[in-house]
């Protein structure tokens, strides 16, 4: 028999609702399957659905204003539209984690690294002792590529680069050793010497720890050393699906083939980046 999905999604719809306007539905009944160890790339432009997607994964979306619906969303066995508030704080971190675009904003500023993954540590890893803790913060610092981790230990965020702060970041989510990883846009305040480093650092991490991850991006160029397979949202929908070659070598649908477009391409004549047209995609 095949192995139970880690993650499971059917007929997922998420509406939101602003005092007496009339509700969004910003995603439109997405269906979505992982296996353990498997990485999906989620991918679409600002506005697609992919962020509030991910976050309802975990059911942190505020309900008020956010209504979730599904006809299934388990994770790792776990049925997420009814687990209990302190059940579901048992999951996050544990079963799911994620890693956030902008790591300036994610991290307490007035908070040490040494504190802030402790906090992790404390709350889901009951086999790290508080004696043993500083010594198991310092082994995830260097596991994410993190020169002389001791140092860093008592470091606030403002003193790290923004390189370093998102490999902080990476650290704190995979220290408590999650089944399922999230990474939502996370080289979009980055260079793209920094990029690369931290997209071959999440493949890396993947393929040592047997974890799967959901890579949510708008950019097709930056998914095919992470990933093996796409999902292309659009306007709330998944338009397309398929291994991660197939899709950048033969996309099918419209919106896809208009994000290959957008995509720099080194040595060759680009005067100007393709731009979207949507009159074509109304009815795609």
């Amino acid at each position: 028999m095949p192995a139970e999905p880690l993650l499971h999604i059917r007929d997922l719809k998420i509406e939101f609702r602003r005092h007496d306007a009339e509700p969004t539905l910003a995603v439109k009944g997405i269906d979505l399957t992982l296996q353990q160890g498997e990485s999906l790339a989620l991918v679409g432009e600002s506005g697609s659905g992919k962020s509030a997607t991910a976050l309802a994964l975990a059911r942190l979306l505020p309900e008020p204003p956010a209504t979730i619906r599904a006809a299934a969303m388990t994770l790792a066995g776990h049925d997420m539209l009814t687990l209990k508030p302190d059940e579901l704080r048992k999951v996050r971190g544990k079963e799911i984690a994620y890693i956030f675009q902008e790591p300036t904003t994610s991290l307490n500023p007035v908070l040490t690294i040494r504190t802030q993954i402790g906090e992790a540590l404390a709350l889901h890893r009951p086999d790290v002792s508080k004696a043993d803790r500083d010594a198991e913060i310092v082994r995830w610092l260097d596991k994410v590529g993190i020169v002389q981790p001791e140092k860093r230990l008592h470091a606030y965020p403002h003193e790290l680069s923004g390189g370093m702060q998102q490999r902080v970041m990476i650290a704190m989510a995979l220290c408590c050793q999650p089944k399922l990883l999230i990474a939502d846009e996370p080289t979009t305040a980055l260079d793209v010497t920094i990029q690369k480093q931290i997209m071959d650092l999440l493949a890396d991490l993947r393929r040592e720890l047997g974890m799967s991850i959901i890579l949510i991006t708008h950019n097709l160029g930056i998914i095919r050393s992470v990933a093996d397979r796409v999902a292309v949202m659009f306007r709330g929908q998944i338009v397309e699906t398929g291994l991660v070659d197939e899709i950048l070598k033969n996309p099918q649908h419209a919106y896809t083939k208009a994000l290959l477009h957008c995509v720099p391409r080194m040595g060759t004549k680009q005067p100007r980046l393709h731009a979207i047209d949507y009159e074509l995609l109304k009815t795609g």
